[in-house]
């Protein structure tokens, strides 16, 4: 079936986000601008964390690669957007249509299950390391790490191959225009022959089971019972800070995910559809290095200590 697709449907048209002629340039600098910011951001503070020792600890080896793939996230998808604003008609192929929606799905599995991770590593960081700060290095131990970011990946390739599985498996019809700025499930599930019934509940089942509400509830209830564990003042401060944090990246990334991906495409017009999406797909990407380093001490320090050394030498 996959043979055949490709064969009648060689290459896709990407609408974009506007078809309006006067938003076309001010969204291109808009949109590159967020592209700018984003990539200065996430490599900026992945290499403040390989420069500085002091940030060799479990939790910022996880933020670390949570900017690798915010990085990541935003070049599978920006550069292609931004190509949208100024060409009359966005051709992708494919083979690429299917590769970008692969690394999409994988992204996108990859944040909800590893912004858990990261965030349940840091508040079981500091908790061990005050409390319990003779079982730290081997709770919190290289090893345990690399499993729990193993697992990690493995479900993003997981939630990956399901979905980009269950697109290479359609009969599209003649028409190949995509209307969204990239190649996301739902307006690729609206060029089908079949039908979408069956697709558009396993992308249902497998979002909710990649993201569990309640695993999400439970992780939070530990979180803020371990902050009530810690007796010292600073040390209860540093961790609210980072769940709060956290909760207002995760809140803008599931909110604006699940209003595109738990609705029906009869109560959420696609239009609609692409507006949300930007949250998940820019916004978020371009924030959480700024979320997580501007409210925190050792990062702040770590970039005065690095721009020290540039200005010294």
């Amino acid at each position: 079936m996959a043979a055949d697709n490709a064969s009648s449907v060689t290459e896709f048209v990407l609408a974009g986000l506007t078809d309006e002629p006067e938003l076309q340039m001010p969204l291109f600098f808009l949109f590159l601008g967020f592209y700018v910011v984003t990539v200065v951001g996430n490599l900026g503070l992945i290499t403040l964390i390989g420069l500085n020792s002091h940030l060799h600890i479990p939790m910022y080896f996880f933020l670390l690669n949570l900017s690798f793939i915010d990085f990541s996230f935003s070049t599978a998808i920006i550069p292609k957007m931004l190509m949208s604003f100024v060409s009359k008609k966005n051709i992708i192929s494919y083979a690429g249509c299917m590769t970008q929606l692969f690394f999409f799905c994988f992204f996108f599995f990859f944040f909800f299950v590893f912004s858990e991770s990261f965030i349940l590593s840091a508040m079981y960081d500091h908790y061990v390391a005050i409390c319990k700060p003779l079982l730290y290095t081997v709770t919190m131990s290289p090893q345990v790490c690399f499993l729990l970011l193993l697992g990690v990946y493995g479900m993003g390739v997981f939630g990956a191959v399901v979905h980009t599985g269950n697109i290479l498996f359609l009969t599209f019809c003649a028409d190949n225009l995509v209307n969204h700025y990239m190649c996301d499930i739902l307006p690729l599930l609206e060029l089908s022959c079949n039908s979408s019934y069956i697709n558009l509940l396993v992308v249902f089942i497998v979002v909710t089971i990649g993201v569990p509400i309640v695993a999400i509830f439970i992780s939070y209830g530990f979180i803020i019972s371990s902050i009530f564990h810690i007796s010292s003042i600073e040390g209860r401060s540093k961790a609210s800070s980072t769940c709060s944090s956290h909760i207002i990246a995760v809140s803008l990334f599931f909110g604006s995910g699940a209003f595109m991906y738990l609705k029906p495409p009869s109560i959420l017009p696609l239009d609609q559809g692409k507006v949300s999406s930007l949250f998940y797909t820019i916004v978020v990407p371009m924030f959480n290095p700024l979320i997580y380093s501007l409210r925190n001490k050792d990062v702040k320090f770590a970039l005065r200590k690095t721009l020290g050394r540039l200005t010294f030498s």
